[in-house]
């Protein structure tokens, strides 16, 4: 075999894992990846949404960093200078929970350990799994410029972040207090709003006595029902409180009741907070366990009562409970309660109870001393954002609506988490004189100061992620020439957590919107719909599916599936679809690439030269750049996706490479040298087109193809030809295809094998579609194997023949030993009965003036065509009906 044999040689059946194996390394040994660093060239950036350094990527990752992928690698074939930049997230509450879950198992707390080593073991785990994501990366096939890789704690990023709260903090929109908070009692750290999730949990409505202090009597009654759902709160009361509308209250507002358990005395006060029409209309105030009686009690100027410890046991304050688990004291308390005649009844409820996104468990509200951002402004200004030249664009655009509903009705982000992983706020109280100090670095005689040992929330650095990355606060040249960023691609669960805030943030410190688009995708859930979790047991791991179908088949599958902020099923039946595709499209390329020998550069004939085939896929060929690179900038990857499939299946393989088998195998060496030199065009584009959204099999076959250029990677990418469009040869060979389709469908009813000749009798009155037919009786013979081949404008129809009606002719064939009449006649009224029906949708379209008035010009002249074609075919059936009837 010769050398050059060897090279174009390709196995029989596609195997991803010989087609994977080691190109990616290649393509990192190429450096095909990095900016091109052409300056006149336009730039294009994206930031890799940083993956959380918690463990493996999942299948939503793999649909997250496929989709940007697919953008940047076409942007790279289109001369655009690209930068996609990686980076890895601390996330600081998530990560140390997995660390401190693995030191249990080894009984050791991070108490054991103190900050210092606890740290390092954080450190020790993210350089683990680190690792790992990259492996995961390399497998995906991500084109990532690994030498701008960021993660959220390394120097140049913590210098931005100190930066950040720093000139926050002086303009006043950082500051420190103490508020009722949300509290991870499990991992001991506040959290914000959007770090909570609410399930329905069962409960009850406990209703307690609280006496009055003084004898005096309520509808015949010496105390007050109080409904809750929390009694394990009760030693916070501070106060009872009603609406001050609400007339039934009036007279015992001021009045004095005793909280049961503990008889401390609280006044009854009156508060627009209460609903008159919720329960009874009283509700006891607890301010520091609840942020709305947080708010009344500020009001009242009512003391804050802490019952909790930081792990949810009972403190202090709770008496005779202190040191029992909040919900053993709730039972414990219950039991009293009932012991002591002071509980009226309880009622079973399920209710929603805010849980910890984190750790799963239940959530405090707990009065702590925490550092906040002051939203509203920043949020005013990324409201006011939106309505400039500088707004950033949401696809789908539905979820600005949600984006802008957030901001309006946002709350202060409560940004210090009390953990040892992350970046340490950059605060110092003075040991002497308790003062205050914020600063880029520690104070100068730091023995007297020390640091606050919190962190800031994760959020916080990931929400300076696309211009740290690039170098901020410094005025770097990828700042200058990459920011802002292009496009953005997240979940649409993350508008809160992170887009939201990447915006304020940015037009805060760079003046500037953080990136141009935002394309926010679903969940992937599994094939009954269900998200995937643990518990259910439903989860994919992507390298499992790698390892079965190859990266490509899984990048198809996300690619094809997927619908802009739509949720996408994933099912082991796509994954085999998606691999028959790439099958069918390496058994194509393999037949391309035998029939080439003697094509050194594909090279297309002169114009006069092309066959009705070649016009016919040249034309759709340019249709479908065209289709596809309107639809990849609209980010629409599955219609995309769908035109692709349409014509490489159909158009490609089905027709013209089965065409092209006339021209390869006949004796007319000029034909032949022309179809080869078309065929290896046709592949080659096709290709291009595909290497965004499969690169590994696209760039084996086009290295086995005669090329230009070190890598399909950094190929042109197709563009479209003027003088390739052909409208009239794609109609022409449509009727060619539709006539060939029919006759199939004939021999298929009627159980006549393709091996079997036939004859066919062909019946236009439409002299350019004769002459298609005419010109083209080598391929009819072929694809439907005739004995004789009629085509004319009036024909002898002979009895007990089956037909079909195709745009402007109707098709005979006689296959008297086989066909019933009967049966002909129904088949053929239900060809009647479909043509009527078009028929009559078309008339009522086109009866309706506004869709006539409205409508653009071309859809209504293409509607009125299609009217036209299914009243003549519609015409042919009847008559062919009537044939039969006589015929009967």
């Amino acid at each position: 075999m010769s050398d050059t044999k060897s090279k174009t040689e390709m196995s029989t059946k596609y195997d991803p894992t010989a087609v994977e194996n080691g190109r990616y390394n290649e393509w990192l040994d190429e450096g095909v990846f990095k900016p091109s660093g052409d300056k006149k060239a336009k730039p294009f950036s994206i930031v890799l949404p940083p993956p959380n350094v918690t463990g493996k990527l999942h299948l939503g990752h793999a649909w997250d960093t496929t989709l940007q992928d697919m953008i940047i690698r076409k942007k790279r074939m289109q001369g655009f200078d690209t930068l996609w930049l990686p980076g890895m997230d601390h996330a600081g509450i998530a990560t140390q929970a997995k660390v401190e879950a693995k030191l249990r198992k080894q009984g050791i707390s991070r108490y054991d350990l103190g900050r210092e080593k606890f740290v390092q073991k954080v450190w020790e785990w993210k350089d683990t799994f680190a690792a790992t994501i990259k492996e995961q990366w390399a497998k995906l096939g991500l084109s990532l410029d690994y030498e701008r890789e960021r993660f959220t704690l390394d120097k140049g990023l913590s210098k931005a972040v100190r930066k950040v709260f720093v000139d926050l903090y002086n303009k006043g929109l950082i500051y420190r207090g103490e508020y009722i908070i949300n509290w991870d009692p499990e991992a001991r750290t506040a959290l914000s709003d959007i770090e909570v999730i609410h399930k329905d949990d069962k409960g009850a409505f406990y209703h307690v006595k609280y006496p009055f202090t003084d004898g005096t009597k309520f509808n015949g009654k010496d105390y007050i029902e109080i409904a809750t759902t929390r009694p394990e709160t009760m030693m916070g009361d501070t106060a009872v409180a009603v609406n001050p509308s609400d007339d039934r209250y009036k007279s015992i507002v001021g009045k004095k009741v005793l909280v049961p358990l503990i008889n401390r005395e609280v006044p009854i006060i009156a508060d627009q907070y209460v609903d008159p029409d919720f329960g009874t209309g009283m509700v006891k105030i607890t301010p520091a366990h609840d942020p709305n009686d947080f708010k009344v009690g500020n009001r009242h100027d009512l003391q804050r009562i802490n019952t909790m410890n930081q792990d949810a046991t009972m403190n202090e304050n709770a008496g005779k409970y202190e040191g029992m688990d909040r919900f053993d004291a709730r039972e414990a308390m219950v039991k009293d309660l009932q012991d002591q005649g002071l509980m009226l009844k309880i009622d079973p409820i399920v209710h929603s109870v805010g849980h910890s996104e984190r750790t799963g468990v239940q959530v405090e509200a707990r009065l702590s001393t925490q550092w906040f951002v002051k939203m509203k402004p920043l949020a005013e200004q990324a409201i006011k954002n939106q309505e400039t030249n500088d707004k950033v664009h949401f696809f789908p655009d539905r979820f600005e609506g949600t984006f802008e509903h957030w901001m309006e009705n946002v709350h202060d982000w409560v940004i210090s988490r009390q953990l040892w992983w992350g970046h340490q706020i950059p605060a110092w109280y003075n040991k002497k004189t308790g003062e205050t100090y914020v600063g880029m670095e520690a104070p100068k005689d730091s023995e007297n100061w020390t640091q606050d040992p919190d962190v800031l929330d994760t959020w916080f650095s990931s929400a300076l992620w696309p211009f740290s990355t690039m170098g901020w606060p410094e005025d770097t040249d990828d700042m200058k020439r990459y920011f802002p960023t292009d496009t953005l691609v997240t979940g649409y669960d993350i508008i809160f957590f992170w887009v939201s805030r990447m915006i304020f943030q940015s037009l805060e410190f760079t003046q500037r919107r953080p990136f141009k688009d935002v394309l926010l995708h679903g969940l992937i859930r599994d094939s009954q719909g269900r998200k995937m979790s643990k518990s259910l047991g439903n989860g994919i791991d992507p390298m499992d599916v790698i390892d079965k179908y190859g990266a490509d088949a899984l990048r198809w599958f996300l690619a094809y599936g997927g619908t802009p902020g739509q949720d996408l099923k994933f099912t082991y039946d796509k994954m085999d679809s998606a691999w028959n595709f790439i099958n069918k499209i390496w058994n194509a390329s393999r037949y391309v690439i035998m029939n080439l020998d003697g094509i050194d550069k594909p090279t297309l004939p002169e114009k006069s030269e092309w066959q009705l085939s070649d016009r016919w896929i040249l034309s759709r060929l340019n249709a479908t750049i065209s289709h596809v690179t309107e639809l990849f900038d609209k980010y629409n990857f599955g219609e995309a996706g769908r035109a692709l499939y349409d014509f490489i299946w159909f158009d490609f393989c089905d027709w013209y490479i089965e065409m092209s088998k006339e021209a390869l195998n006949g004796n007319d060496e000029k034909l032949k040298k022309n179809t080869q030199n078309i065929l290896a065009y046709v592949l080659d584009q096709t290709l291009r087109l595909l290497q965004p959204i499969m690169p590994f099999v696209t760039e084996y076959i086009w290295q086995k193809m005669p090329h230009e250029g070190k890598s399909l990677v950094t190929a042109e990418y197709p563009i479209t030809h003027d003088d390739f469009t052909d409208l009239k040869s794609e109609n022409e060979m449509q009727s060619l295809i539709d006539l060939i389709k029919a006759v199939r469908n004939i021999r298929s009813e009627a159980n006549a094998p393709l091996s079997s000749p036939i004859d066919m009798l062909v019946q236009t009155d439409n002299p350019t579609l004769k002459s298609v037919f005419e010109d083209n009786r080598d391929y009819i013979d072929r694809f439907c194997h005739t004995k004789e081949l009629t085509i004319s404008e009036k024909v002898d129809v002979p009895k007990l023949s089956m037909s079909a009606v195709i745009t402007d002719a109707t098709i005979y064939v006689p296959l008297a030993e086989l066909v019933d009449l009967n049966e002909e006649k129904a088949r053929v009224q239900k060809d009647v009965d479909k043509f009527e029906s078009e028929v009559a949708r078309s008339d009522k379209k086109l009866a309706n003036q506004k869709f006539v008035a409205n409508a653009p010009y071309t859809v209504v002249n293409e509607e009125r065509t299609k009217q036209a074609d299914y009243q003549s075919k519609l015409d042919a059936a009847k008559d062919r009906l009537q044939q039969i009837a006589n015929e009967l």
